[in-house]
Formats: structure tokens, C-alpha cells, sequence
């Protein structure tokens, strides 16, 4: 079948069986089976079997993410490898890095720890808008770090560290801390999409309260910023009054939260003085 009557099979296969955004799941699916862009497949004369299809097919079916099927995802201005063992970039978590370069703008050499790193998708892009900044991404987890390695090759300004953030870390003080850090309560793991659960736990679960994370990065970290240094934080949606009292309380910081594309409360905002 030519491309376009392998879209409408694969929309079709995907919308009986109740998979949302069956469109484009289908348009993603047949393009990187065909070995051409989204935006070339109306373009293309190249055809496609249906059993070189359907495998992908019955991995969406069950529930498995695009992004692992496809082992890659575009993040900010680059593409990332992905795939089981480290969580899947967001377009959310851009206005994270926008907000980062931004702060980072006004500095010659800026140093930025990028912490739960993952993919390195917050910390890479970072770096390649900066090529002056010093970037220190840490991911404690081996699977994630592999990835992590193979997105950062030829970006010369990124440190890669294997540690858990909760260990002391011999690093030069920082301009800019960033991080997107798990923070989903424990209890409520089991009710996630059915999706979520193909993605690495450790980086999804926050502990009882979801704010483990924070904890550790204000405990461990305040001290490592330079003065009128910058911490900023992904949380979950409820989070913001607990993390601004968190990094606020008894300690010399002002902080704010910004909401994301979609009007839930996304990032911590937190200045030292």
C-alpha cells in the first residue's frame, strides 16, 4: 500500500482499539517505517506491507509509549534518544530550560547542574544554546545514563556524573541549579496512565509526600549555589505552596511559581540572596 492508505489503516487499527491521538501515533508509525519525515509523507512514493506495520501497531496496543517505539523524541531544538530505563522528554519541561537559558544569558561563564538529568534533554539543550556555560548533568541511574551518553556526544561543555544526587559531590560552585526531579506521591503511581508504567519508577516516584526530591536538592544543594543563585524546579501541579514554604522558610530565598502552556503550576522559581 502507498503511504497514505498506510496512514488510514493505521488510524483506523489504533482508533478501534480506543488508543488516543490515533492520528498521529499512525502518522509517526508509517513515516518511521517508510524512513522519511513526518512532513514528507504526502510527498513520498514509497509503499509499505502491512506486516512491517504491525508490530508497531500491537506495541502502541498495548500501551508501550511512542516515544520508546520510536527510540527517539524532538525536545526543545534537538532530537533525543529514548527508550526504556529513562523518562521521556515533555514539551513542558522546555519552558524549564527557556526560563534556564534566559538567567543564564546575563552570566559570562555560568555553571548549571542539571540534576535528575535523564535523557539530558534539560542540560544538553542548555548547553548547545551556551556554549560558554559549564554544564553538570548527574542521573544516577545506569540505564538512563547510557542514554544520557549517546545525547551528549559532541556537545563539549556537558560533564556527565553517574551519582545520586543524595551523595556529597565534589563540583565548583553553581550559577544555576535546574532539575526535574521525581515528585508523583507514592500512592498514586498505581493510578497512572497505563502508559507512565513503562517509564523508570525511580524517576517518577517522589515518595510519600512526592517533595523527597526537593528535600534533598534544598538540604544538599543551596549551599553549592554562588551568591544570587538560581534554583529552578519542575513540580507537580498541587506542589507549589508546599515547595516555595519548602526553600523559603527560615532560609535566604525569595522564590515565585510559573505555570505551564497549560495553566497548571509548572516551575519553581528560587533566588538566593
Amino acid at each position: 500500500m502507498n503511504l497514505k492508505e498506510a496512514l488510514k489503516f493505521c488510524t483506523d487499527y489504533l482508533s478501534e482499539r480506543n488508543i488516543d491521538e490515533s492520528e498521529f501515533k499512525a502518522l509517526c508509525v508509517v513515516c518511521f517505517v517508510g524512513g522519511i519525515k513526518n512532513s514528507e509523507l504526502y510527498f513520498s512514493d514509497k509503499v509499505i506491507e502491512e506486516k512491517d506495520l504491525l508490530p508497531y501497531l500491537k506495541r502502541l496496543q498495548n500501551r508501550e509509549p511512542l516515544q520508546y517505539i520510536l527510540g527517539k523524541w524532538d525536545f526543545y531544538e534537538s532530537e533525543f534518544l529514548v527508550g526504556d530505563g529513562v523518562l521521556i522528554p515533555r514539551p513542558e519541561t522546555e519552558e524549564l530550560v527557556d526560563i534556564a537559558i534566559k538567567a543564564a544569558q546575563a552570566l559570562e561563564e555560568p555553571v548549571i547542574y542539571d540534576l535528575c538529568a535523564g535523557s539530558g534533554c534539560i542540560g544538553i539543550s542548555i548547553a548547545k544554546k551556551l556554549p560558554k556555560a559549564k554544564i553538570y548533568c548527574v542521573e544516577k541511574s545506569e540505564k538512563a545514563f547510557e542514554y544520557l551518553k549517546k545525547n551528549a556526544e559532541g556537545v563539549d561543555n556537558v560533564t556527565l556524573v553517574l551519582s545520586d544526587i543524595n551523595n556529597d559531590l565534589n563540583l565548583p560552585r553553581a550559577d544555576i541549579i535546574v532539575s526535574n526531579p521525581p515528585y508523583i506521591k507514592t500512592e498514586e503511581i498505581k493510578s497512572l496512565d497505563k502508559e507512565l508504567f513503562y517509564e523508570p519508577l525511580m524517576a517518577l516516584d517522589g515518595g510519600e509526600d512526592g517533595l523527597d526530591f526537593y528535600r534533598i536538592i534544598r538540604d544538599k544543594y543551596l549551599q553549592k549555589l554562588k551568591k544570587n543563585g538560581i534554583v529552578l524546579l519542575e513540580i507537580g501541579n498541587e506542589q507549589g505552596k508546599d515547595i516555595m514554604d519548602m526553600f523559603t522558610d527560615s532560609r535566604e530565598c525569595i522564590g515565585s511559581i510559573i505555570d505551564d502552556i497549560y495553566g497548571n503550576q509548572r516551575i519553581a522559581f528560587i533566588e538566593t540572596r
